[in-house]
């Protein structure tokens, strides 16, 4: 059975507050998780035309497993490729601290100013259940972050919840434009416990 992105789920979905379990061995049931992710993603963004499916969490798709996927190339999104990291864990934030727009596949039409560090080092496991060390900066950076949050039960919106500006939404024209923060996003039961 293919996983679609209706297997994505979605605040409030409480799962997405919940830590993940370590994986202890690299295995069938890891590789299909893998592909399961894989698809969604790739699935997700077949449906939005000024979006890519930048990364995506096992939590995403209700897996309680420290998987992650990251999109190899950014910039194509015609290339289906990811790379999975499995246990991903920051051992050391770098650079300074940058103010960039996310979104989040499980954060239904909400987008965020998010402050990160700029370069961090990255040590994984990778899908041959070797260990991996890798410096990561910028966008590569930031999504890494946004991902190992995930594992951890944080999403973007926790990061600047008492941020007033930090909140936007996309038009039809793929542009991201400012919400109400009292009207909108202040005493939401979607975004906050």
């Amino acid at each position: 059975m293919t996983v679609t992105k209706d297997d994505i789920i979605t605040l409030p979905n409480e799962h997405l507050r919940e830590k993940s379990a370590k994986v202890y061995e690299i295995n069938d049931e890891v590789l299909t998780l893998v592909k399961d992710m894989t698809d969604a993603a790739v699935d997700w963004e077949a449906s939005r035309p000024h979006e890519i499916s930048a990364a995506l969490a096992a939590v995403q798709i209700d897996r309680l497993d420290r998987v992650v996927i990251v999109r190899s190339d950014f910039d194509d999104k015609s290339n289906n490729d990811f790379t999975a990291l499995i246990n991903p864990e920051i051992v050391k934030y770098e650079g300074t601290i940058v103010e960039d727009y996310e979104g989040c596949l499980s954060v239904k039409d909400v987008y965020g100013k998010v402050p990160r560090h700029s370069k961090i080092r990255v040590k994984a496991i990778n899908l041959e259940g070797q260990e991996v060390r890798f410096k990561a900066n910028g966008f590569l950076a930031r999504v890494i972050q946004h991902e190992i949050d995930h594992t951890h039960g944080i999403l973007f919106v926790d990061h600047i919840k008492e941020n007033t500006e930090a909140f936007y939404k996309l038009d039809k024209d793929g542009e991201l434009k400012p919400l109400n923060y009292e009207q909108d996003i202040k005493d939401s039961s979607i975004l906050w416990d």
